[in-house]
């Protein structure tokens, strides 16, 4: 597990932040940064780099690894800090709290602010980049890249859809994006997969999704990962999150995605609401989202 580097920003100096992106300037052309090459790319003296190099390995922010040669990259608490550094001097953040979520792909914090806020770190590649690699987009064309590269991107992806869809589509307002983290509206609410809806709310709130994923469309998005994992239900509504897969609606495969979103939701209805949730036409459901005709789920109920 990555940890909260936030409680560690006190000790860090500048040099040691000058050190630190010299590391991720050199990543760009090798995943394991040659010792020699660090003075280079961080502007600092051979002494100067030895003794941030042992700082920063024990505050683990730095990975060493002898192959033909010495070799050090950033790990994630090391990304994280510079997001951070940068956060802070723009004014974006006051600080890190505690954790609010924590998957395979990113960290969700809640952030101090003047207005309640959230702090996603992606973490895509760094355990399994290949795999990610050949699932994303975003790094299917680039045959040797990092996983900052991988993180990044990821972000970068999901903070312009935000924008894009924000506020038209009930998605976190994003606020800033650095690197491979984002400050977003942080929401409160309960996740579908563990809300356990009355009887009388399942087609409603079933529908309530399926008009946000229609006016997504509609702005130029399909989310492509849509599940019962990707979306808080509270008192005013529901708000999809998540969206750094997410495809523009003239992709090739945007269609595909969107039919797949569909099924998804609809199977998760399904399975933990059988006697509430009608059999719907799904087909007939994806295409009039595509079409901007969704208006709702009585519509698309299959006759006996």
């Amino acid at each position: 597990m990555v940890q909260n580097v936030a409680t560690r920003m006190a000790e860090l100096e500048p040099e040691d932040f000058y050190l630190l992106s010299g590391v991720e300037h050199g990543m760009r052309f090798s995943r394991w940064v040659a010792a020699e090459k660090i003075p280079q790319f961080s502007r600092l003296d051979g002494d100067e780099v030895d003794y941030r190099l042992d700082r920063c390995m024990d505050r683990e922010l730095l990975e060493r690894k002898t192959i033909q040669y010495t070799g050090y990259r950033l790990t994630f608490e090391g990304y994280d800090a510079l997001a951070l550094r940068t956060f802070a001097e723009r004014e974006t953040i006051d600080g890190v709290g505690a954790p609010l979520g924590v998957g395979k792909e990113s960290d969700v914090y809640e952030v101090r602010s003047f207005q309640p806020l959230a702090l996603k770190y992606h973490r895509e590649g760094y355990t399994n980049f290949r795999e990610v690699q050949k699932e994303r987009e975003y790094t299917a064309q680039n045959k040797h890249r990092s996983w900052l590269y991988t993180a990044r991107k990821a972000a970068e992806r999901e903070y312009d859809a935000l924008e894009t869809l924000f506020p038209e589509v009930n998605v976190p307002r994003p606020v800033d994006q650095n690197r491979h983290a984002i400050v977003m509206q942080r929401i409160d609410g309960v996740e579908l997969s563990r809300a356990k809806l009355e009887s009388k709310q399942v087609v409603g709130v079933l529908e309530l999704i399926l008009e946000e994923m229609a006016t997504a469309y509609d702005a130029g998005y399909v989310h492509a990962d849509m599940s019962e994992y990707n979306v808080f239900v509270n008192s005013e509504g529901v708000t999809i999150f998540d969206w750094p897969q997410a495809v523009p609606t003239d992709h090739e495969n945007s269609y595909e995605l969107l039919t797949r979103d569909v099924d998804n939701l609809v199977g998760h209805f399904d399975r933990k609401y059988p006697k509430e949730t009608p059999e719907l036409d799904r087909s007939g459901i994806a295409d009039a989202v595509a079409a901007n005709g969704f208006e709702n789920v009585r519509e698309h109920v299959r006759e006996a």
